[in-house]
């Protein structure tokens, strides 16, 4: 049972690392987007949908490894920090699913003020990163909040 515990922590933690990760990436790619035309510009929003579908992906293995974590390890729902967790997970589920695709649509369309849009997603990046990074935080620390 050590050894499956100890797997599902490094599963847990690499789907972290696959979740937060390639955001980063991200801004020197959204940088290039308001001047971005053509393939230039269906290859830069390709990675961006890639790397949100990734994200995606890996954020499901995070919570069924999370899940069992919980079930087969000393901490209880009711822990803190799991609460705390959640709490910004669900928010954060929320957030991804109505903040990249519309805005990414959007680039395709005629007309589209690319600057604004670029700035946009600029901004929900570091929002998505930022709820990550908390979420991270609350799972490496575990604070004892109440």
């Amino acid at each position: 049972m050590d050894l499956l515990y100890r797997i599902i922590i490094y599963l847990h933690v690499s789907s972290a690392i696959a979740s937060i990760g390639p955001f980063f990436i991200l801004m020197p790619i959204v940088k290039k987007l308001p001047v971005a035309e053509g393939k230039e510009l269906d290859v830069f929003l390709g990675t961006l949908k890639s790397v949100v579908r990734l994200s995606m992906h890996a954020g499901h293995v995070l919570v069924g490894t999370g899940v069992l974590l919980v079930v087969l390890g000393p901490w209880t729902w009711k822990t803190p920090w799991i609460i705390a967790t959640l709490a910004l997970l669900f928010s954060s589920l929320f957030f991804l699913a109505r903040a990249f695709s519309p805005t990414l649509r959007k680039f395709t369309e005629e007309g589209a003020n690319k600057t604004e849009l670029a700035a946009k997603l600029k901004r929900t990046i570091w929002t998505y990163i930022i709820l990550l990074m908390a979420m991270l935080w609350f799972m490496v620390v575990k604070p004892n909040l109440w």
